[in-house]
């Protein structure tokens, strides 16, 4: 029998990233678990929690990369 050996740069299940652009006012976590993305507001850990699979969260990233959600003047 081999002893296992465990890869630290592999995040354990149930880890939550926070957002590098997460400010005073706007906090989001991320959790990659299984075959969905969870994401939750890091100030309210216990409050809501918003599920995607990988196709929904990949063309939310592209969305964001592409500027499809930014604010525009005659928006505000």
């Amino acid at each position: 029998m081999t002893d296992l050996q465990l890869d630290t740069d592999v995040p354990p299940r149930n880890t939550w990233f926070k957002s590098s652009a997460s400010g005073a006012t706007g906090c989001v976590e991320v959790n990659f678990t299984g075959g969905c993305v969870l994401v939750r507001d890091s100030k309210d850990p216990g409050g809501a929690v918003l599920v995607f699979d990988h196709h929904e969260w990949w063309a939310f990233i592209l969305g964001t990369r592409r500027g499809e959600f930014d604010l525009r003047e005659d928006r505000q």
